[in-house]
């Protein structure tokens, strides 16, 4: 656990991690999504020095609660997530594409 995490984050992480180790999910993803929720909630309260749009604009961990599962709405990642790996590929133009197309240029769709 990073040096920044305040104790309660830390009580956080344990949780989450228990709670999907219990859920059938393995020790990595367990601990994969332990970091990334807590990491979320670091960024959406400011007190992460780097944080992506997605992070920050989005509903909390806690707030979407299964939300997006089961739904019949088309299933991946959102078009900011696309946008940001676009970017880290330094893919031209893709601000001005939309989710479809972002797919496309990353090979996704």
């Amino acid at each position: 656990m990073p040096k920044e995490w305040t104790a309660k984050q830390e009580r956080q992480y344990e949780h989450i991690k228990d709670s999907e180790q219990d859920q059938g999910a393995s020790a990595k993803r367990a601990k994969e999504i332990a970091a990334r929720t807590v990491n979320k909630n670091r960024a959406q309260s400011g007190q992460s020095k780097t944080a992506s749009r997605s992070s920050v604009q989005d509903k909390s961990p806690q707030q979407r609660g299964g939300q997006r599962s089961g739904t019949n709405r088309p299933k991946g990642p959102t078009r900011d997530q696309l946008y940001n790996e676009a970017k880290k590929r330094n893919i031209d133009g893709r601000s001005k594409m939309n989710k479809s197309q972002l797919a496309k240029a990353l090979g996704k769709g």
